[in-house]
C-alpha cells in the first residue's frame, strides 16, 4: 500500500472543544503509532482533506514525523477552497499552517461550500486515489465519518480496498501505555 486516507470524527463529534484537551494527546500519540507501522511497510502517502478533529491532527502528526526524517509525504485535498471559512482563529491557523506545508494542495472543486455533493465527492475521489483508509470510529458514536464508510462499503464491491480502524480499544491502550511509562505512575499507592 502506497497511499493511504486518514479520517474519522470531528473535533466537535467527540466533544473536544479544546486543542488542549488531554485527549488530543492520546489521539494524536494512537495515529503517530499507527501511521509509523505503516510507513515502516511501504506506505508514502497519506491523504486527507483537512477537515477538523482526526484529519487535521494527522496532518500535524505526518509533519512531525517528516521532520523526524520519515520518508512520508502529505497531500491535503478539501472538498472546496476556504473550508476552515468558518472555523475558529486557532483552527484555522493551524489548518493554514498544514496546506503550507503539506506536499501537494489541491481542493475538489474551486470556490466555497456549494452543497453536500461535494462531500460526497470528496468521498469517492479519496477511494479512487488510496488503497486502504486509517479511519477513527466507534460503532457506537455516530459522526460524519459515517458517510465515508458508507462509501467504503458500495465502494468494496468491485474493488479491493482495505480500512484500518482506531478503536476505543486502541485509544485506551495508548493511555494505559503512556500512563505505565510514566515514573510517578508507579509511585502512588
Amino acid at each position: 500500500m502506497k497511499n493511504l486516507y486518514v479520517t474519522g470524527y470531528k473535533h466537535y463529534e467527540m466533544g473536544i472543544f479544546k486543542m488542549s484537551d488531554p485527549r488530543v494527546h492520546y489521539i494524536k500519540q494512537t495515529i503517530r503509532d499507527k501511521l509509523i507501522g505503516l510507513i515502516e511497510s511501504g506506505l508514502q502517502w497519506v491523504l486527507l482533506s483537512g477537515q477538523t478533529g482526526v484529519e487535521l491532527w494527522a496532518a500535524q502528526i505526518v509533519l512531525d514525523l517528516k521532520e523526524e526524517g520519515y520518508d512520508i509525504r502529505l497531500a491535503v485535498i478539501p472538498p472546496f477552497d476556504n473550508q476552515d471559512a468558518r472555523w475558529s482563529e486557532e483552527l484555522q491557523e493551524d489548518y493554514q499552517e498544514v496546506i503550507m506545508l503539506a506536499d501537494f494542495y489541491q481542493p475538489i472543486y474551486d470556490g466555497d461550500y456549494k452543497g453536500p455533493y461535494q462531500f460526497k465527492a470528496r468521498d469517492k475521489w479519496m477511494l479512487s486515489k488510496t488503497e486502504a483508509a486509517l479511519v477513527m470510529y466507534d460503532e457506537n458514536q455516530t459522526g460524519s465519518v459515517d458517510f465515508f464508510l458508507k462509501e467504503v462499503q458500495s465502494y468494496q464491491e468491485a474493488h479491493d480496498y482495505e480500512l484500518y480502524y482506531i478503536t476505543a480499544l486502541d485509544l485506551q491502550d495508548t493511555v494505559e501505555r503512556e500512563q505505565m511509562n510514566d515514573p510517578s505512575y508507579w509511585d502512588q499507592t
